[in-house]
């Protein structure tokens, strides 16, 4: 397995998501997420586990899209959790992340919600 840089601090894993997206790394990304993780994508839907976000940022980061880096908004910590967000810079609403620190004391993504949009009704 390749051995790749951690985020030391909640808000590295922004930063490490648009690099590794933009060299087309969907085993790099997915190595942001904790075993178990939840991502709230494709839109209406959720992919369960690491290995399901790394078969779904394949099909993604085939098309070659590219990725900005956001200003993040003030992470929120409590303990060993915090909440991530980034508005877009699109203004299409808000990304979250719930993150855990791990043994070693980095960080990984347990949720992640990277769109959220208004209700229709």
């Amino acid at each position: 397995m390749t051995e790749y840089e951690k985020a030391l601090r909640p808000e590295d894993i922004t930063r490490l998501f648009v690099e590794r997206s933009n060299a087309g790394d969907a085993a790099g990304v997915a190595a942001l997420y904790e075993e178990d993780a939840v991502l709230a994508y494709p839109p209406g839907g959720q992919t369960v586990g690491r290995e399901a976000i790394r078969a779904l940022w394949e099909k993604v980061l085939a098309n070659g899209p590219r990725f900005e880096l956001e200003e993040p908004l003030p992470t929120l910590v409590s303990g060993d959790i915090a909440l991530t967000s980034t508005p877009p810079k699109d203004g299409s609403g808000a990304r979250a992340q719930v993150v855990r620190r791990q043994p070693d004391g980095s960080w990984l993504r347990l949720l992640d919600q990277p769109e959220f949009v208004s209700p229709t009704h």
